[in-house]
């Protein structure tokens, strides 16, 4: 877990949308390309759902994380 991904999962919480990585990258002061592979790394753990081809949203699992409610170790490692 990196500090953009905290970033970006609080960023979908706080406003609570659907969102492009780069809509996201604006937001939060990162590069789309960065935030593009985070956001699938995310995905890919069960934290953010991949919605079409390029809009995220977050999960469940990703709420609870972010609201303290899920432990990193419940959180599988992605890719």
């Amino acid at each position: 877990m990196t500090q953009a991904d905290e970033r970006i999962m609080e960023f979908l919480l706080e406003k609570d949308i659907i969102a492009s990585p780069s809509v996201i990258a604006a937001n939060i002061d990162y590069t789309g390309e960065y935030i593009s592979r985070r956001c699938r790394t995310l995905a890919n753990a069960g934290l953010l759902q991949r919605v079409d081809a390029t809009n995220y949203r977050l999960t469940g699992l990703g709420k609870g994380y972010i609201k303290g409610d899920v432990d990193s170790s419940e959180i599988s490692k992605g890719s």
